[in-house]
């Protein structure tokens, strides 16, 4: 089983855990992130994009000019598309953006994610995370003792809003609980950050087939 070592807040080893194989440690499919990526980007879309078709739009209800006869081309209504203010061909309309994936598939894409990260060496595991002041200066000493830089994800099971507060202000700083986190989350990121206990819940939750 892999093991990583166990820091704490001023960036010292203070042991080390061994965390499941089945998680953490498989050979990254590479298909299956692709695909929970694009679900879950296509999930992100509103979809409430509207235009307004030829049916929709007000007026044209008269002949703008007799069939024959004008020398003009033949016209049924100033709201056809060609028209100015007419409506629009083939235009958006509200739609769902989902896709459906197998919940097998999305359990490979988080385990390859979270794997893929162990590889390369850019998963930290925390032994707690605690703010004393929620104050920004604080979080940033934390990241210089970690020594990371770049884009950081902070995963716990919770946060008391003392964390999050001081981290905040940090643009390359973001943070998730371990029941809403997502393969885009961790993929998004250049390290994550990990506390024990949600090492142990995510164990938990991908640990079985």
């Amino acid at each position: 089983m892999p093991k990583l070592n166990i820091l704490n807040q001023a960036g010292e080893t203070v042991g080390n855990i061994e965390v499941s194989e089945h998680v953490f440690g498989i050979v990254p499919h590479q298909q299956a992130l692709f695909d929970v990526v694009n679900a879950q980007r296509a999930a992100m879309r509103q979809g409430t994009s509207k235009v307004k078709s030829r049916t929709e739009v007000s007026g044209g209800g008269k002949k703008p000019w007799k069939q024959k006869g004008t020398g003009r081309a033949r016209q049924g209504s100033i709201r056809a598309p060609q028209w100015r203010g007419g409506g629009v061909v083939f235009g958006p309309t509200p739609r769902s953006y989902n896709v459906k994936l197998n919940k097998k598939v999305r359990n490979l894409a988080f385990r390859s994610a979270l794997s893929s990260f162990v590889q390369d060496g850019k998963i930290i595991v925390l032994d707690n995370l605690v703010s004393e002041n929620g104050k920004t200066k604080e979080f940033q000493t934390l990241l210089n003792n970690l020594n990371v830089s770049g884009k950081t994800l902070f995963v716990n099971n919770a946060f008391d809003g003392k964390e999050v507060r001081a981290g905040q202000n940090i643009p390359t700083v973001n943070f998730a609980v371990t029941n809403h986190l997502s393969v885009y989350d961790v993929l998004n990121n250049k390290n994550v950050v990990l506390t024990v206990d949600a090492v142990k819940q995510l164990e938990e939750a991908l640990g079985n087939e």
